[in-house]
């Protein structure tokens, strides 16, 4: 007789909203699943938006320390990324405020990019592009630059930049699509290539 050996499957990570329903529930152990999966593109969200790793750093520490603070918030079925990003845009609002504004946003880091920089002239053109686009992107006012890294640069969808910036998926197109007008004229302009 033949005894069937029947493999048993890997449980299921649980996901994004299940796990902040847990949090909810008063299980913040999970806060640290949390943080392993998002951290990075929180951090990714603030650098784009502050140029500045010490103020990003802070301000992943600072999102998270608010998940936790206001967990009693998160509602059931809301899709757990609009929730934090709408929490980490209010964090970003709460820093600027405190901040002069011409301090707001630090010239990309030069020996970062020097140390990228190779001598074939192709690849310097590219990085000097690359760079010009920073600093295209620094210059634009921050609800510009705000939609246009939530879109473009967090993949987030424009009904959950809507939930996040309290409009329609058609307001948050429009905006985009405005914004990546602005930043291709900033672009033309600080390139001194004729429009």
């Amino acid at each position: 007789m033949m005894v069937r050996q029947t493999a048993v499957a890997p449980a299921e990570s649980p996901g994004d909203e299940a796990l902040m329903l847990r949090i909810r529930a008063g299980e913040t152990r999970e806060l640290a699943e949390l943080f392993e999966r998002h951290n990075r593109q929180v951090y990714g969200f603030f650098y784009r938006m502050t140029g500045s790793r010490e103020m990003s750093e802070d301000l992943v520490q600072e999102v998270f320390l608010r998940i936790l603070r206001y967990r009693e918030t998160y509602q059931p079925k809301t899709s757990f990324t609009a929730w934090m990003y709408g929490i980490a845009r209010n964090a970003l609002i709460d820093t600027m405020r405190k901040r002069r504004p011409e301090a707001a946003f630090d010239e990309p880091n030069g020996p970062e990019i020097a140390a990228r920089e190779q001598a074939i002239d192709d690849r310097l053109r590219a990085q000097q592009e690359i760079d010009l686009v920073r600093r295209a992107l620094a210059s634009l006012p921050a609800d510009k630059r705000e939609v246009l890294v939530l879109a473009r640069y967090q993949d987030l969808k424009y009904d959950e930049i809507g939930r996040i910036l309290g409009c329609e998926p058609n307001a948050v197109k429009q905006r985009v699509f405005r914004a990546v007008k602005a930043l291709g004229e900033r672009f033309t302009q600080m390139s001194g290539r004729a429009s």
